[in-house]
């Protein structure tokens, strides 16, 4: 999918309708911008919620904690 905004006179994008529903994304949501070169990453904050089990598994012998910083 290819489509295009014009940055406005107040530095404001409307994202399209289209990529809005292809992504599910929602009036109010958060989002992160990221510099990647001479472009712009946008990614939605995630949640809490979303946050919950994503170290499931995770190997913590190698961990680090404050004590052990020089």
């Amino acid at each position: 999918m290819s489509v295009t905004a014009t940055l406005s006179r107040k530095y404001q994008i409307s994202i399209p309708k289209s990529v809005r529903e292809e992504q599910h994304w929602q009036a109010g949501q958060q989002f992160v911008f990221i510099p990647k070169g001479k472009g712009m990453l946008m990614l939605p904050v995630p949640s809490f919620e979303q946050l919950s089990g994503i170290a499931a598994g995770a190997d913590v012998v190698h961990y680090r904690d404050r004590h052990d910083r020089f």
